[in-house]
């Protein structure tokens, strides 16, 4: 019984963990949208721009990854097994 539990509560936290991966697809589009504005108010500027953004988006990304990590772990490995 207390195994079922703990498959359960994974499942569910994996799936809470996935809707983490929200925040980085509405930041980066925010993101893109913003330096496409800048690019058209300032063309000269792209390559300054460009890299800002390049670098903002992987960190942005990142987060997203780390809660795919944490989802497999949680469906896959599920360390909390042991713990019983």
């Amino acid at each position: 019984m207390e195994r079922a539990i703990v498959l359960a509560a994974s499942a569910i936290g994996a799936g809470l963990a996935m809707i983490a991966g929200l925040g980085p697809g509405i930041g980066e589009g925010y993101a893109v949208g913003k330096a496409c504005e800048a690019i058209g108010r300032q063309p000269e500027a792209k390559g300054s721009i460009m890299s800002t953004m390049f670098v903002g988006c992987a960190i942005a990304e990142s987060t997203g990854i780390y809660s795919l990590v944490i989802a497999i772990l949680l469906l896959f490995v599920n360390p909390l097994i042991g713990k019983l």
